[in-house]
């Protein structure tokens, strides 16, 4: 089912907090509405099931106008960060609530809960109650709930938020699992990017109530439009270096370095530089020299916080090294063609 939301407002008294917001989400995709708290993603999501009301605009499921239908109406599917089960009822009971609403004998109930429940993979659980699951169990609980009235749309907000670290993990591959081999298309709220870049097929960065770039996470990730979508996404997260652009080159504040400006850009006075971690370390053509302020292990790998003679700190992400300590000068280097070039609005050169 293909949603389109065409100029979307949403108002909450005198406050402006979505405003002429076009956004489309194919069939069968599975999209991320991912940004900092309060940028309006969350309001989104409510407004495409109904529980907000729109202020102007229209929303649209398939050809269907749906802007003033009520939420009942819309055969929506919704999980929420709470899992909202009902705590007197059994799995079971849980599940095949929306069935029940509708009508269905109850021996059909029990065939289409056993089948859902067996997606799910919580067939041994469907005569416990909530208080007896751990956060998962519920979690693939709420899951079959909204799965179970075949919804034309599955709308996620934030749905793992209240999991371990092992928990999330686990149900992000199911989650993605099950909204692949059900085709249903999918809207994920989250301001978490590692759950937006493994899950989703398309991002959508919101800030402030617009939505700053849509595009694949691998795309976002190597051609952030902005300074703000650069540092949104990346883990360990990208590092900014403030200069100064003037015939071709970038001279670093308070620092001897210069980085010569990529041919196919021009552009004079401030600019921010942005280096991965990946794109600086013991290679490079770039040498940016520094001080090893902080290291720390992940295992693996190590990340390195390396300061600069300005106090800017760069970071790299590399395998675990013996010959570097802390408080150890290097003369790492940075990617000349990995370096992202940023105007003092914010914007990508």
């Amino acid at each position: 089912m293909r949603i389109l939301l065409d100029k979307f407002s949403k108002n909450f008294g005198t406050v402006k907090v979505i405003e002429d917001m076009t956004l489309e989400v194919g069939d069968g995709e599975m999209l991320a509405l991912l940004g900092p708290s309060g940028c309006g993603k969350s309001t989104t999501l409510f407004a495409i099931c109904g529980i907000h009301r729109v202020t102007g605009g229209r929303i649209l499921f398939g050809d269907r106008d749906v802007s003033n239908v009520p939420s009942q109406q819309r055969n929506v599917g919704v999980v929420f960060q709470s899992y909202a089960l009902y705590p007197h009822m059994t799995v079971a009971q849980n599940i095949g609530f929306p069935l029940q609403v509708k009508g269905l004998p109850a021996g059909e109930i029990k065939r289409q809960v056993d089948a859902i429940a067996e997606l799910v993979h919580i067939e041994q659980l469907m005569s416990r109650r909530p208080a007896e699951l751990s956060g998962g169990q519920q979690q693939r609980v709420a899951l079959a709930r909204a799965l179970i009235r075949k919804p034309d749309v599955l709308l996620l907000d934030e749905p793992l938020a209240n999991l371990d670290a092992k928990l999330r993990l686990e149900m992000r591959s199911e989650i993605r699992r099950l909204q692949l081999e059900t085709g249903i298309t999918a809207i994920l709220v989250t301001h978490d990017q590692v759950e937006a870049m493994s899950m989703c097929d398309r991002i959508a960065i919101m800030n402030a109530g617009e939505i700053i770039q849509i595009a694949t996470p691998t795309e976002m990730y190597h051609n952030p439009r902005t300074q703000f979508v650069a540092g949104f996404l990346g883990n360990p997260p990208i590092a900014f270096l403030h200069g100064s652009a003037q015939d071709g080159v970038i001279a670093l504040d308070r620092s001897d370095v210069r980085i010569p400006l990529p041919k196919a850009l021009s552009a004079a006075g401030p600019v921010t530089l942005g280096i991965r971690p990946e794109n600086f370390g013991p290679s490079g053509d770039i040498v940016i020299p520094g001080k090893i302020a902080f290291v720390e292990t992940q295992g693996r790998e190590n990340l390195y916080d390396v300061k600069l003679a300005d106090g800017s700190v760069l970071r790299s992400i590399q395998p675990v090294r013996g010959d570097v300590a802390l408080g150890q000068e290097v003369g790492w280097a940075a990617d000349s063609s990995k370096i992202m070039v940023f105007a003092q609005d914010g914007t990508r050169l």
